[in-house]
C-alpha cells in the first residue's frame, strides 16, 4: 500500500500546504513538521514559480518571497530528502508545468522518486496533454494527482478513471484564497466521481475554517487548507511555527469531528 493510500485508509485526512522556502527552506521544514505533529495526514509543497495562474494573492506573495530568498527545485529535492529521515506522512508537490519541463520531465519524476516525494500536482496541466508526465510518473512510482473542477462536467468520467494517489476536488472557481462560504454545490461533483472511481476525494479551494472543514469532510474523504495557512507564514514569518500548529490542530478537528 502506498504511502498516500495508508493516510486515507485511516480516516478523513486533512491537508496542509506551504510554499516551499517561504520565509527560508529551513523554516519551511518546521512548519511542515508542526503540521504533522498537529494530526495533518499529508503535506503539500508548492514549488515557487513566478507566474502562479490558479493562485489568489496570499501564494502568489509567498512564491515571490520564496523565490527572493533562493527557493529551487534542488533545494526542495532535499528538504523532501530530510523529511523523509524524519517522518512516513505522504509528501506530495504542488507544481507549475514550467518548472518540471524546464528541470526534464523524465528527470523531474526521477528525483521525486530517488528523494521520498509520494505525489505531484500539476494545476496547469490539462488531463489530455498529460500523457507525458503521466508515463514519467508511473515509470518511477510517483502518483500524477488530477484535478476536476465545477466546470469538469464532461470530463469527471474520463479524469476519475485514471486517477491515482487522490483526486483533488477544485470547490470554487477562480483562484485559491479564503472563502466566506463555499458555494459550489459540491455533491453531485463527488457523486459522480465515486460513480467511476474508489481512488479517495479531497477538496481544496476557499476552506478557512473548522466549521467549513467540518461540512466538506461529510461528503469528501480529504480537506485541502494552503492560503490559510501560507497567510499565517506571512504574519509571523521565522516565528509562525507554533501559529500553524494551532491552526492545524483546529483545522482537524473539524475534519474527523
Amino acid at each position: 500500500m502506498s504511502r498516500i493510500a495508508e493516510a486515507f485508509s485511516k480516516g478523513k485526512v486533512f491537508i496542509g500546504f506551504v510554499t516551499g522556502g517561504d520565509p527560508s527552506i529551513e523554516k519551511s521544514e518546521e512548519f511542515i513538521l508542526k503540521m504533522i505533529e498537529a494530526g495533518a495526514g499529508l503535506v503539500e509543497i508548492g514549488v515557487p514559480f513566478s507566474d502562479p495562474v490558479a493562485e489568489g494573492p496570499v501564494i502568489q506573495a509567498a512564491n515571490a518571497r520564496a523565490l527572493t530568498a533562493g527557493a529551487s527545485l534542488e533545494k526542495l529535492f532535499a528538504l523532501v530528502k530530510r523529511l523523509r529521515e524524519k517522518t512516513q506522512i505522504p509528501l506530495v508537490f504542488l507544481t507549475y508545468f514550467n518548472p518540471v519541463f524546464k528541470y526534464g520531465v523524465d528527470e523531474f519524476f526521477k528525483q521525486c522518486a530517488k528523494t521520498g516525494l509520494d505525489g505531484v500536482i500539476i494545476p496547469d496541466l490539462p488531463f489530455e496533454e498529460s500523457g507525458e508526465a503521466r508515463g514519467a510518473a508511473n515509470k518511477n512510482g510517483v502518483d500524477l494527482i488530477s484535478l476536476i473542477a465545477p466546470t469538469s462536467e464532461n470530463r469527471i468520467k474520463e479524469i476519475a478513471q485514471n486517477a491515482e494517489g487522490f483526486l483533488y476536488i477544485v470547490s470554487s472557481m477562480g483562484v485559491t484564497g479564503a472563502r466566506a462560504a463555499i458555494e459550489t454545490d459540491l455533491k453531485p461533483i463527488i457523486a459522480a466521481a465515486r460513480s467511476h472511481t474508489k481512488i479517495p476525494l479531497a477538496v481544496g479551494f476557499g476552506i478557512n475554517t473548522p466549521e467549513q472543514a467540518a461540512d466538506v469532510a461529510r461528503i469528501a474523504d480529504g480537506v485541502i487548507v494552503g492560503s490559510a495557512i501560507v497567510k499565517i507564514a506571512e504574519r509571523f514569518g521565522g516565528e509562525a511555527g507554533r501559529h500553524i500548529y494551532d491552526y492545524v490542530k483546529s483545522m482537524k478537528a473539524g475534519v474527523t469531528g
